[in-house]
């Protein structure tokens, strides 16, 4: 399984190649991020100015905050969102709604990539 750098940067790429999926959603995400690969990422969704990126430059709608293996899970398909909300895997902060369109997001990068 890809690092959280490459994986962060294959979804840049994907936005920059597609956004078209996402474009009826505009948002930044940020994923905090513990364990192994810790870190902090954002993923900003605004039409063809979408981009993912390390740090934390935009100021967050919604934050994620998972240990960054079940991050790596969920990209991946492995791990439901709802689940690891629902077990405590996942704690979430500002726009609930949100949160409830990661899998989505998250698919979407699947489908792109």
């Amino acid at each position: 399984m890809a690092n959280l750098t490459e994986i962060f940067r294959d979804i840049d790429g994907a936005l920059s190649e597609n956004s078209s999926r996402l474009d009826d959603l505009e948002a930044v995400y940020q994923f905090e991020l513990s364990g192994n690969e810790s870190g902090v990422y954002q993923i900003v969704l605004r039409g063809e100015k979408s981009y993912a990126a390390e740090g934390q430059d935009e100021k967050a709608d919604c934050i994620l905050k998972l240990d960054s293996e079940d991050f790596k899970k969920m990209v991946e398909g492995e791990l439901n969102g709802t689940q690891a909300f629902m077990s405590g895997r996942l704690k979430v902060q500002g726009n609930m709604g949100l949160a409830l369109k990661l899998q989505e997001v998250l698919s979407a990068y699947r489908t792109l990539n």
